[in-house]
């Protein structure tokens, strides 16, 4: 029996539109029409049989659909009707909506939408742009319809249950009807600095540990463009259009929402890269003024700071598609103590390298007694340097790794830490031979200038 509140869907060959009278796809993740000749992602919504509004969606780690497939909403029985198909590739699977999701949005730009993205470059371009900090939390993306909020994230999937705080915050002084796309973040203790690690911590499951974690270590929102206000869609329309409506609409809001600082001086903007990532900044984003909003596409462009450190190899994990090629090489520095730390991960490099590097490093090859990393043994398992068997956000993913005698040295390049570790992957630059283990130490990192996050967002951050 189709019950008109279960969600389901179904993956049909659509050749032509839909015979039946309403049962049209109106909507697509990356303009909003269904456009046919191209790779869409399609989130519809179909008047089934039942005459009731089903709501769908698919996420952006779906596999692209070709031009000539599409995706329904229904009951099984309707999407067979609405079509005019007989068979279905895939599954069809319906289920009630999630405890606190909201099925009833009726904003000019409805949930999930996928945000827009931004290419990396080298340097700060010329030109008639926006340049804007780029901030290093979680990627978000708020609607708010009256008293219903919805967080997105950056692969679509709902955030809402994780901060609270910012519910309420959002109802309170958000618009009553908007799309907002901004940045989660949290700052330390002071409020002079962002602490990433905090803000993964706000991940989890458990509910009374994320009332308890909302009040700990309260996260803010920083507003950086408007998908809609009101009744109007603003994705079509060129971002200077748009940045002078966030301002507008935001213009009253408090601590925990921000609106970003935004320039359109170059020069300006290159005080920014130098200054704020004292305050735990990422670089830069550079918007074009008269670009469109086009969700998932890399259409803006992100500067990010760039340095290298040799780093002490102590061991590797295998790739996950060869136990004989290497899928990445675990880095150390020594501290002051003599300790050598664990600070990140290199990996990207070519498979042919990967299996060569493999067979070289074999004789380097220990156990983990007299390991530095020894305390990351538990019993019976090989452990990791972070003292933990498995990913935090994917629970199967295996992060053991094979210990190494630590002596050979690797030059790697990355952007900035986050405390005593790279914030991100390293990136492989070269072999140092010349270069003695022990003498690899956190001396060698620069130490960007400290700059009060407040400074940046206006108001007591920490707050």
């Amino acid at each position: 029996m189709f019950c008109p509140l279960l969600r389901t869907w179904s993956s049909a060959i659509i050749r032509k539109p839909p015979p039946v009278p309403g049962a049209a796809l109106v909507m697509s993740s990356r303009s909003w029409l269904l456009r046919t000749g191209s790779k869409v992602s399609v989130v519809g919504w179909l008047d089934a049989v039942a005459q009731s509004m089903v709501r769908f969606r698919t996420g952006t780690n779906s596999r692209p659909f070709q031009y000539d497939t599409a995706i329904v909403a229904g009951s099984a029985s309707a999407v067979k009707r609405a079509t005019g198909i007989g068979g279905h590739r895939g599954r069809m699977r319906a289920w009630p909506k999630r405890k606190g999701e909201d099925v009833t949005m009726k904003l000019p730009v409805n949930p999930p939408v996928a945000p827009m993205l931004a290419k990396p470059v080298k340097q700060i371009p010329d030109g008639p742009y926006s340049f804007e900090p780029k901030w290093d939390g979680f990627r978000s993306i708020i609607f708010r319809d009256g008293a219903d909020i919805e967080i997105g994230s950056r692969n679509e999937r709902p955030m809402t249950r994780y901060f609270p705080e910012l519910v309420d915050q959002a109802i309170a002084q958000l618009p009553p009807r908007c799309v907002i796309d901004g940045e989660i973040v949290v700052p330390d203790s002071g409020g002079v600095k962002l602490d990433f690690e905090a803000l993964l911590q706000r991940i989890h499951p458990a509910a009374s540990r994320v009332k308890l974690l909302a009040e700990q270590t309260p996260a803010h929102f920083v507003a950086f463009d408007l998908l809609a206000l009101g009744d109007t869609d603003y994705t079509e329309r060129p971002f200077a259009e748009r940045r002078s409506a966030l301002e507008e609409a935001l213009a009253g809001v408090h601590t925990p929402l921000h609106l970003t600082p935004a320039t359109t001086d170059r020069d300006l903007a290159q005080q920014w890269f130098s200054q704020f990532e004292g305050a735990g900044l990422d670089g830069l984003i550079v918007k074009p003024l008269d670009g469109i909003y086009e969700p998932d596409k890399r259409v803006m462009f992100k500067v990010k700071h760039e340095r290298t450190a040799d780093c002490v190899v102590a061991g590797y994990r295998t790739h996950k598609t060869s136990e004989e090629a290497i899928g990445s090489l675990l880095l150390g520095l020594y501290k002051d103590d003599g300790a050598l730390a664990s600070v990140g991960v290199v990996g990207a490099l070519p498979m042919e390298q990967r299996r060569a590097l493999f067979t070289e490093l074999q004789p380097l090859v220990t156990t983990f007694e007299g390991h530095p990393w020894n305390w990351a043994r538990p019993e019976g398992v090989v452990g990791t340097p972070r003292e933990a068997e498995v990913s935090r956000w994917n629970a199967g993913k295996d992060l053991s790794f094979t210990p190494l005698r630590p002596e050979r040295v690797v030059e790697v390049r990355y952007d900035h830490m986050e405390g005593p570790r790279f914030r991100h992957t390293a990136q492989f630059v070269r072999w140092r031979a010349d270069r003695e283990p022990r003498s690899c130490t956190y001396a060698q990192l620069e130490e960007p200038v400290s700059f009060d996050l407040a400074g940046i967002l206006g108001s007591q951050a920490g707050s």
